[in-house]
């Protein structure tokens, strides 16, 4: 059976679930601007906040562990090392805090993305780290069924968006078996409590956590069929 089937199936996920996969994210702005707006940002897009010229990053494409991607491409395991080099860059922060005597953060915030970048870790940055976070949460928290679902869709030749939307499922299925607590699923963990739960995958959580309670509070009636004799 094929093994992507085997790991979305074992979450118990619906419909609901599959179709709220297809949502946009919401982690990182709010309302749309107007169109001045948006053009302004595309011409900005390829210049940082200063005005300087931001090196343009080589895409990721899913990779096997221990694997490395060929070409300009990155591939997976440098995605989960940007996140251990974001833990670094918040031990910084928080040590400078306390030099000064201002309150240390205890999250990846855009503090620690400002002293990444002045330290010359300019790759690193807040949209790229919060659209992989839980693709990073699952890695941490079940590295064999990770590794399970990275080799399963290189071998599909799935590109690394469909990737990124499998690894969903496995986190909304702890968090069932956690009581719907996702938010206690990353804090038990060391490397995850640091980092905010994304958006989408808390209203992942809360509509299957919906729809299980309608399920279960949904009367169940015994259908009896009327028998008729048979002529003789």
């Amino acid at each position: 059976m094929d093994p992507v089937l085997i790991l979305q199936n074992s979450c118990h996920l619906g419909t609901t679930v599959s179709g709220l996969i297809g949502m946009p994210d919401s982690n990182y702005g709010g309302e749309q601007t107007k169109g001045c707006k948006k053009q302004k940002r595309r011409r900005s897009k390829d210049s940082g906040e200063d005005g300087e010229e931001r090196q343009r990053e080589h895409p990721f494409i899913v990779t096997e562990p221990g694997e490395l991607a060929r070409g300009k491409k990155n591939g997976l395991d440098y995605l989960f090392d940007l996140y251990e080099q974001c833990g670094k860059f918040l031990l910084d922060v928080q040590h400078i805090a306390k030099e000064r005597g201002e309150k240390c953060p205890t999250k990846v915030t855009n503090q620690v993305f400002r002293h990444a970048k002045h330290s010359g870790a300019g790759y690193i940055n807040k949209p790229k780290m919060r659209h992989y976070v839980h693709c990073y949460a699952l890695h941490c928290l079940d590295v064999e069924q990770s590794n399970r679902l990275r080799r399963a869709y290189k071998e599909r030749g799935e590109n690394v968006g469909a990737w990124r939307q499998a690894c969903y499922y496995p986190l909304v299925a702890m968090a069932k078996d956690n009581g719907w607590d996702i938010e206690g699923v990353f804090n038990k963990h060391e490397k995850l409590r640091i980092w905010y739960v994304p958006t989408k995958l808390r209203q992942l959580c809360h509509f299957e956590k919906s729809k299980q309670s309608h399920l279960q509070n949904f009367p169940t009636t015994l259908m009896i069929w009327p028998s008729y004799k048979t002529s003789q």
